[in-house]
């Protein structure tokens, strides 16, 4: 295996037991899906807005609580900058692994790119040296050739924005922290780590 997500990369960092499980034994198991629907809806219909698409049916049929979230994203002031890309892939490689994911929206205004996150729940507690930052940044940085780029954490729960700047140290840092974390996923070996078993799917697996 060489080509990880920054959900990968997490999973591994909170436990490394819980990756072999989900990725390489590829067990799956059942989660409620009711925690990530709002999401999904707010995410397709920014993507819809962004490409142009003419979504007023769509927003009519928004129950009120989604209508009002939606409205939160829509008038935030990096939503409405300059429209490059929206649901972007993209990839980059550090040694012989290949990192990537996939981005919300790619925004531009003038030399500065931005690259959105909508949340609907929390944002990261670190969102500085959380692993889809990074790995986000440093994929855009080697696609686009420019360190002038900005991560914005959209928190929809509390209107608010959480911004992220990179620059040339920022990004020999995160490649020297996720070549270091890769390099362990590279290994045989996947122990448990207890102080996250309590709302882990997989923790019955480990008894």
């Amino acid at each position: 295996m060489n080509d990880f997500s920054p959900y990968m990369i997490k999973t591994f960092a909170d436990c490394p037991c819980k990756f072999e499980y989900k990725y390489i034994k590829k067990i799956v198991m059942p989660q409620k899906a009711s925690a990530f629907e709002r999401g999904k809806k707010i995410h397709a219909l920014a993507t819809y807005y962004l490409q142009g698409a003419d979504i007023t049916k769509l927003e009519k049929a928004l129950p009120q609580a989604d209508f009002e979230i939606w409205q939160k994203l829509k008038t935030n002031e990096f939503f409405n900058k300059q429209f490059v890309k929206s649901e972007y892939t993209l990839s980059a490689k550090i040694n012989n692994y290949w990192i990537g994911g996939r981005l919300d929206a790619l925004m531009q205004d003038e030399n500065m790119y931005y690259i959105l996150d909508y949340k609907t729940g929390s944002i990261p507690q670190n969102p500085e040296y959380d692993y889809q930052t990074m790995i986000y940044l440093y994929c855009a940085s080697k696609l686009l050739n420019t360190t002038c780029i900005k991560f914005v954490y959209i928190d929809l729960k509390n209107n608010e924005n959480k911004i992220i700047e990179f620059s040339k140290e920022k990004q020999s840092e995160y490649e020297k922290i996720l070549s270091d974390v890769l390099e362990k996923m590279n290994s045989t070996e996947f122990p448990q780590n207890t102080n996250n078993c309590r709302y882990c799917e997989y923790q019955k697996l480990c008894i």
